[in-house]
């Protein structure tokens, strides 16, 4: 039964009904005899433990507390002490319902006081309060004769002089305040020569003595009163000799904004308790408003001055700056001789002044990159793709290979053998050579494009290994996209040719072809299986010639070559066998070096399909990639689309070795700077900052279609880009020779015939016109063309 099927028929009642309490004992199967026996035992053991106390729980508690601590005796009998034999007492609270009930209603307490004759007491029984004597002692240390004075009460009776001084004219400011409040009104502004007619409203001295003792509690209280009295009596001469006259009150301007005054504070309503305590007054005299003045209008000049100036902090950034700009100014003066230079100076030291520092970019050497390269008297490139079925060899033959032209010594075949035989596949030592991973070991096919480089005595080879199975199709495009010629490999043993023939070997070379591809060797594989037999060796030949030229190669670039991968017969050297010897062709390596590459298109703009992207010590980013087009040399500013971030060339790198320039056709590694690793990815373009590359997600294709095509989603690949798409459009059917229009707008293209289509992706891709494409769809390739 599968994991799905089982939680398909999982039984969430039960579970439900245990969570909500339910009691599930009676449900549950009897106990084992071996807990049966466990359980007995404990029962005993813990009704000794509890003595006396045993008859205060039953057996079925015992039994529960057993089962819940795993037969522990001790837990159980804690447990069961603390729960039926002797359980905390409880403490009780009393009346807390009535409590708050009481709380939550308003009590008044104006008639709970009415019989109580606490207001009705005899004068003879009232409490007399009576002043305490004051001590006629002087000052402490001082002589208590009357008229002789000692140092200190004179020290002292100075201190206290110069203290009343100044409380004296802080009341004088008071005073002053005061008047400006009284001036503050909500009436319109009075000119300047009816302000002399204008005195502020007199205050009772009780108002007098509350303001002043709310503005400066410093006073004492006996200057308050003194002080009071006297200003009273001078403001109510002075206004009655002033009552006589007229005052002018002209109409408020615009100009002059009226002045609220301090808004007086009424006295607040007595509450319920006090008014049982004293008795409610009849007084119908309303209360007299008290106005407060401002906090701040009693604060003294010197606290007011304090934060005129600017602070300490203020003071040294400014001094810090001033001492910066002096010293740049400084560093960037020159002298020089002549008036006529003077104002050049100066526009050129505030230039310098205004640069920005910034992390040097690489320079480059502006080296003619193309001519450099004509004078290199270096082997040729060539890159090469080793195609085909699965299980037909491919890796085998590389590693064998590399093996014979010591790239790889014996000591590391030895070591792949064994570890091979480990897992019981000895037979795959020389394919671990290009087979790194340890899934590809593991499962024994190639997943990835394998590479791996030799050398000959005139042409330097690189090997793309690429995988055979169909899921892999997608690396193999990668590589197919590099190389300039391919092998492809065919197994000659019975019935694995066959098999292939319908399988990847045709869709290899199906994509080889589409990919531009047109040198092609066939190497016919594992002929030693069946006795190097000539006969089965010209069948092999005559059906892959068919279908290759059907396919579009022609038969002068296509050569067959006998081998066998694991013993290495016809690789490097001839075969030994005397049954191989009516072959008298060329071995493998002598067909690569006749081999000629591809044209370079050195002339045109840089390009470069990045194929990985990794950290390494010399650089954050690095990426490695076949160049396309172009050239590049360190210091270089490229552009990487599709994310148009530029970068620089911090270094190159070509065979592992550091290099000060690369051209089309190489397989070069590049070490970037100034860019973010999160614009680079694998498939993108690297190409030239002047003439880049265009991003586009709508493109016209010619293509040779391999399944029946209509309007559907499509994966576009080229290279390592892997997008998808949809065909929205197919406007003709062409001829496959003179590109004429055969039909406008089919609705299905046959397979086989050779149309334009319009292809619409979800993103922006860098493409451009002439590059070849592969269109695939449910893991089958469809189609595939070149750009319009």
């Amino acid at each position: 039964m599968s994991r799905h099927q089982a939680y398909r028929n999982y039984d969430y009642e039960n579970d439900l009904d245990e969570y909500e309490g339910n009691d599930g004992f009676e449900d549950e199967e009897e106990l084992s005899p071996e807990d049966r026996a466990q359980m007995d035992a404990g029962i005993t053991q813990v009704r000794a433990a509890l003595g006396t106390e045993s008859s205060k729980v039953t057996t079925q508690q015992i039994q529960e507390a057993l089962w819940h601590y795993y037969y522990d005796i001790d837990k159980s009998v804690t447990y069961l002490t603390t729960k039926f034999v002797a359980p905390a007492s409880k403490k009780k609270g009393v009346g807390k319902d009535e409590t708050n009930k009481a709380n939550a209603q308003h009590i008044s307490f104006v008639g709970f006081f009415d019989d109580m004759p606490w207001l009705s007491i005899p004068k003879d029984r009232q409490t007399v309060f009576v002043e305490p004597p004051r001590s006629k002692g002087g000052l402490l240390g001082g002589a208590s004769t009357p008229g002789k004075m000692s140092k200190l009460q004179a020290l002292a009776a100075a201190r206290k002089k110069k203290a009343d001084d100044q409380k004296s004219e802080e009341i004088e400011k008071l005073h002053r305040v005061t008047q400006h409040l009284g001036d503050l009104s909500t009436a319109p502004r009075q000119p300047e020569s009816a302000k002399e007619n204008v005195r502020p409203p007199l205050l009772s001295s009780g108002e007098a003595v509350d303001l002043i003792a709310a503005s400066s509690p410093f006073v004492p209280q006996g200057a308050r009163l003194e002080q009071v009295k006297v200003e009273n009596e001078g403001l109510q001469g002075h206004s009655d000799a002033a009552g006589k006259q007229p005052v002018n009150s002209p109409a408020p301007t615009a100009s002059s904004p009226p002045l609220s005054r301090a808004t007086p504070t009424e006295t607040a309503t007595p509450s319920p308790f006090a008014l049982a305590l004293l008795r409610p007054t009849n007084s119908s005299a309303a209360p007299s408003p008290r106005t407060y003045p401002f906090p701040y209008m009693s604060v003294t000049s010197s606290l007011a001055d304090a934060f005129s100036a600017p602070s300490p902090d203020d003071v040294v950034l400014k001094a810090q700056s001033q001492a910066s700009s002096k010293k740049a100014a400084a560093h960037t003066t020159k002298k020089k001789v002549g008036s006529e230079t003077k104002s050049g100076d100066a526009t050129a030291d505030g230039m310098s002044v205004l640069k920005i520092d910034d992390t040097p970019l690489p320079k480059s050497k502006n080296l003619d990159v193309l001519k450099e390269f004509q004078k290199t008297k270096s082997k040729k490139s060539a890159s090469f793709v080793v195609v085909g079925h699965v299980d037909a060899g491919k890796s085998t033959l590389m590693g064998r290979l590399l093996l014979d032209l010591n790239v790889v010594d014996q000591r590391t075949i030895q070591k792949y053998r064994k570890e091979a035989e480990s897992i019981g596949k000895s037979s795959f030592a020389l394919a671990w050579v290009l087979d790194q991973r340890s899934e590809e070991r593991s499962r024994g096919v190639t997943i990835d494009i394998a590479t791996n480089k030799f050398e000959t005595d005139a042409t330097s080879f690189t090997i793309l290994d690429a995988p055979g199975h169909r899921d892999f199709i997608p690396n193999m495009i990668a590589g197919a996209s590099q190389a300039d010629f391919a092998i492809l490999v065919v197994d000659a043993t019975t019935g694995a040719f066959e098999a292939g023939l319908k399988g990847q070997t045709r869709e290899h070379s199906l994509l080889l072809r589409s990919m531009g591809v047109s040198r092609i060797i066939v190497a016919i594989n594992k002929l030693d299986t069946v006795g190097w037999s000539q006969a089965r060796f010209d069948e092999i030949s005559q059906q892959v010639s068919g279908f290759l030229s059907a396919t579009g190669f022609q038969l002068k670039n296509v050569s067959f070559v006998p081998v066998s991968g694991l013993l290495g017969d016809n690789i490097v050297k001839r075969s030994t066998d005397a049954a191989a010897g009516w072959y008298e062709g060329k071995t493998l390596v002598e067909e690569l070096e006749s081999s000629e590459p591809m044209a370079r298109a050195l002339h045109k703009p840089l390009r470069l399909t990045i194929s990985e992207v990794y950290r390494s010590t010399q650089s954050p980013l690095t990426v490695s990639g076949r160049i396309d087009a172009g050239s590049l040399q360190a210091g270089d500013a490229l552009l990487v689309q599709p994310s148009g971030e530029k970068a620089y060339v911090k270094s190159l790198e070509l065979d592992q070795e550091p290099v000060d320039w690369a051209v089309a056709g190489q397989n070069v590694v590049i070490h970037l700077s100034n860019i973010d690793p999160i614009h680079v990815r694998v498939g993108d373009i690297i190409c030239d900052t002047k003439q880049p590359i265009a991003c586009i997600d709508t493109f016209t294709v010619k293509i040779l279609a391999f399944d029946i095509l209509m309007p559907m989603q499509v994966d576009v690949h080229r290279g390592r880009l892997h997008a998808a798409g949809q065909i929205v459009e197919m406007p003709a059917v062409l001829d496959k020779v003179k590109g004429t229009v055969t039909k406008k707008k089919p609705r299905i293209v046959k397979p086989g015939s050779v149309a334009r289509v319009v292809v619409r992706m979800g993103t922006k891709v860098p493409l451009e016109a002439g590059q070849r494409v592969v269109l695939r769809s449910g893991g089958e390739t469809v189609a595939a063309g070149l750009l319009e």
